[in-house]
């Protein structure tokens, strides 16, 4: 009787779980939105990002706020990347305005690799499954939102609210409306600070929330292409001086090479107050690495979790191989691409003369695929941001820590920080450990999750614009 007893809980516990989770009438409406957003295509191959700024436009328009408010912009050189920028004004003449920021572009999706759609929103067992669900079309969907429910509320801030919401953050080397809007229309972004993506929770993938964390700066990307080139011949008579063997070795050399330890003022507080909350020898570790960058043996300990390693260097890693022209030749040439993190503060050219020095050949050719890209700059860790986010979380999920991080990724937070602008990544939404598919297949965000996010970014956006 006690086993039925039992199975019967476990079952009314799983029924439960698979519940669609029950939505306020405000929550449903934003919903629409959101299910408009995701289900727009904005692949850099066969999508629009105009399209998306276009729908989001048509619904801030029918909310009340004017055209006049709303820029919508694109090139003619790529009339599908267009973005959009919204002012909500302020009654303070003193107060700069906040800019929000998130990008409307997604990374490409084949319908064959996914088990669904993914330009179909789908709900199941608590999550919303579709590209662009989390990254980054879920903040778009919420600042959006934001702005809508101020207007019906007939909010008025004392800072000026800006949105911006762009194209071209997932693909390197794409027209990127943050800069271009950086570069081009400055006045239209200008403002004290901008909230982006890059924060947010983390749970145990059991439905608890662990953390929520607080972007303050973040790595540059920057891709490297390695070319090695030969006379070539006849398969029948090897030499050793091969292209494919030359890049081999001289991809092994990256492999094996560690970029130096570097901490600035968020990784050392990430690392104390990260490592403090852990009772673990993972937690010591990063405690006593924090006070001693010189402690080797602490090193060695976080250096075996990657993204720990990964959060006190320049990482640089080989993602892309070509080369040979038949099958019955020596190669000619092959190339490698070689994608690089740099911690902030270094420079495309000194990573490059980093890798070079790592591989040591000469025969090895190391271009930059995109000049020009901005160093990443850290921003100051603000009592005035980082207070409020920190109140507002502890008031939403009490008991769970807030804590300062840099994103060991990339966003186009690089390109407004080049310009003055410094930008933090806002906590608020969250994800399971196995990061819920972004940039992967089944991309998915928990629905609970989605909303309290919702709720808890508009008031973090009302609370700092009404200072």
């Amino acid at each position: 009787m006690k086993k039925f007893a039992v199975v019967l809980l476990l079952s009314a516990s799983v029924a439960a779980q698979a519940q669609p989770m029950q939505l306020r009438p405000d929550q449903v409406e934003f919903r629409g939105l959101y299910k408009e957003l995701v289900e727009t295509n904005t692949t850099v191959t066969s999508g629009s990002c105009t399209l998306a700024a276009e729908r989001m436009a048509a619904r801030l328009k029918a909310a009340g706020i004017p055209d006049s408010q709303m820029t919508l912009f694109s090139v003619p050189e790529h009339p599908k990347d267009g973005g959009l920028v919204v002012v909500y004004p302020g009654t303070s003449k003193k107060l700069k305005p906040m800019l929000l920021l998130a990008h409307i572009d997604v990374v490409e999706a084949k319908r064959e690799d996914w088990v669904r759609d993914p330009f179909t929103l789908i709900e199941e067992d608590g999550y919303y499954y579709a590209r662009g669900t989390v990254d980054d079309k879920a903040q778009a969907a919420i600042f959006t939102d934001t702005l809508i429910r101020f207007q019906k509320e007939g909010y008025k801030p004392k800072r000026t609210i800006k949105l911006a919401l762009t194209c071209g953050e997932e693909t390197s080397g794409a027209f990127n409306g943050a800069e271009w809007l950086a570069k081009n229309r400055r006045e239209l972004i200008d403002a004290e600070y901008a909230l982006n993506e890059g924060g947010g929770g983390r749970t145990d993938g059991k439905g608890k929330l662990l953390q929520q964390t607080i972007q303050v700066g973040e790595k540059a990307y920057q891709d490297f292409t390695l070319t090695v080139t030969n006379p070539g011949g006849h398969s029948s008579r090897p030499v050793r001086d091969n292209a494919i063997y030359v890049m081999g070795d001289a991809l092994a050399k990256v492999r094996d090479f560690r970029f130096p330890l570097e901490f600035n003022d968020t990784t050392r507080a990430f690392f104390t107050k990260a490592g403090s909350n852990r009772d673990d020898a993972m937690g010591q570790a990063m405690v006593a690495l924090a006070a001693n960058p010189a402690d080797k043996a602490a090193e060695d300990t976080v250096n075996t979790d990657k993204t720990l390693h990964s959060l006190l260097r320049t990482t640089c890693v080989a993602t892309l191989i070509d080369g040979g022209h038949a099958q019955n030749a020596l190669p000619q040439k092959v190339t490698a691409n070689v994608n690089c993190r740099m911690f902030p503060g270094r420079s495309a050219d000194e990573t490059e003369a980093m890798l070079a020095g790592a591989i040591g050949n000469p025969a090895v050719k190391i271009e930059q695929k995109v000049r020009g890209k901005p160093i990443a700059k850290a921003p100051p860790m603000t009592p005035a941001l980082i207070g409020p986010m920190e109140q507002l979380a502890a008031k939403r999920w009490p008991g769970v820590p807030v804590i300062p991080t840099m994103s060991t990724g990339a966003t186009d937070g690089v390109y407004l920080a080049a310009v003055g602008i410094p930008t933090y990544g806002v906590p608020g939404l969250w994800s399971d450990p196995d990061g819920n598919g972004t940039h992967g297949l089944n991309e998915r965000i928990e629905v609970r999750a989605l909303m309290e996010g919702r709720d808890y970014l508009h008031d973090l956006v009302k609370l700092l614009s009404g200072k």
